[in-house]
């Protein structure tokens, strides 16, 4: 079988490239703090986040000892089908579960399920485990209380960029307790290896965030710091989602090769033309990526 990047793009989106560059033409191209001190001053010119409506509701839920605080959304029009753990980007350093609340309403009602937001801690000032314990927590939370709480036993996870990363790694741990609650994941760019090893996270090996986040831990290639290393069998159907002009388009694609090799359904999409972080932005080619999403809930929560 012949294989090329080509031939991983979905020929309806091709017309979508052109409208799309219209806002990266009055947009600069971004990049990550290099250090605490600009990260600090990052996170003091973020403006509020924008609220939705009806607002979430926000609860502070606890599993095993831990706690850990939610954002809720609902459905509003009909009892949820299903219920999606979102996990919000940021490069593990940045961002918060209120800023996706815009969109996790969109796909609460657009779709008929919950979403579940986590805000789990950031680095460097809590460094790893500590958001993947959160993540881990918000997930056991929900696997035991689903269908008393949402009236659904349905279970999805989303993430976006870091949240990604952070999906996989919950959707490991689950596994290695002997859970497979979760029926799908969406993973839209994640970072897989973290260690700097492979090609692929050589691209990204002198970026701050994996410093920031990774803190003193001594292997890096610790599955639960860099998925790409894991036993990936046993895992639920996985849509995985990134940009042709992503720098982690390398690794997303191993990710998925290796997913493949074990076993596991997954479905890659990639989107000509598309930077970092696209999903996010207001273009025609977000657009076709946020109703895949929606698409592929529908499919596999109901």
């Amino acid at each position: 079988m012949k294989l090329s990047l080509a031939e991983l793009i979905d020929p309806r989106l091709l017309p979508l490239v052109e409208p799309s560059q219209t806002f990266y033409e009055n947009r600069a191209a971004g990049r990550g703090p290099r250090d605490l001190e600009e990260l600090h001053a990052a996170r003091a010119r973020l403006p509020a986040p924008a609220p939705s409506k009806p607002a979430a509701v926000q609860e502070v839920v606890e599993v095993h000892g831990r706690s850990v605080p939610l954002r809720i959304h609902m459905p509003l029009r009909e009892q949820a089908t299903g219920v999606v753990l979102e996990i919000h980007g940021g490069g593990f350093y940045m961002g918060s579960a209120a800023r996706s609340d815009i969109r996790n309403r969109q796909l609460a009602d657009a779709q008929g399920v919950a979403i579940v937001s986590v805000d789990y801690r950031l680095a460097p000032e809590q460094p790893w485990p500590a958001a993947p314990d959160d993540c881990e927590t918000a997930a056991l939370w929900l696997v035991e209380h689903v269908a008393d709480r949402f009236g659904t036993t349905k279970l999805g996870i989303m993430g976006f960029s870091a949240g990604a990363t952070l999906a996989m790694g919950t959707l490991l741990r689950l596994r290695d307790r002997g859970i497979r609650a979760i029926d799908t994941a969406v993973l839209q760019f994640g970072t897989y290896d973290l260690s700097a090893q492979t090609p692929a996270g050589r691209l990204i090996g002198d970026e701050y965030f994996l410093e920031a986040y990774a803190g003193d831990a001594a292997d890096r290639s610790h599955p639960d710091l860099s998925p790409i290393y894991a036993d990936l069998e046993g895992l639920p159907p996985v849509l995985m989602m990134v940009g042709e002009a992503d720098i982690l388009l390398q690794d997303n694609l191993a990710m998925t090769a290796c997913l493949s090799a074990a076993g596991v359904d997954v479905d890659l999409r990639v989107y000509p033309d598309a930077p970092h972080g696209f999903t996010g932005h207001p273009t025609p080619m977000a657009l076709a990526a946020l109703e895949d999403i929606e698409s592929w809930f529908k499919e596999h929560l109901r």
